[in-house]
């Protein structure tokens, strides 16, 4: 049952990186097509960014696959190092896909103000 679990989930992650990415490419043609500026101005930047967010989501559901996969399927020495390989690959994956969304590392996002204010609830 497990098995078949993993199995939707993973297909998920596929739904949402094919259909996204479309989504993406649609919508940049699109904004293509309206912009009154010279051809192209920032639609390969949005095609790019948003075609990064597609992959990170997609990164996240593959990811829960392989945990529930590893913990609960195979608990075999060489299962959990494969997936911490794989988790590995995706954080450095996701963390390169972030920096081209945000133009900036996650710990220096406060010098270009595009970090989150903190909670104030005096």
């Amino acid at each position: 049952m497990v098995d078949d679990v993993v199995s939707v989930i993973e297909a998920v992650g596929v739904v949402v990186l094919v259909v996204g990415a479309a989504l993406a490419f649609i919508t940049s043609g699109r904004e293509l097509l309206r912009r009154s500026g010279p051809p192209g101005t920032g639609a390969y930047d949005d095609l790019r960014r948003n075609l990064a967010r597609v992959i990170l989501l997609g990164l996240e559901v593959l990811i829960l696959a392989d945990i529930i996969k590893t913990i609960v399927v195979d608990q075999t020495p060489q299962s959990v190092a494969v997936l911490g390989i794989i988790v590995v690959v995706r954080i450095v994956l996701s963390w390169s896909l972030q920096v081209e969304i945000e133009g900036t590392w996650p710990w220096a996002r406060w010098r270009t103000g595009t970090a989150a204010a903190p909670d104030r609830t005096d």
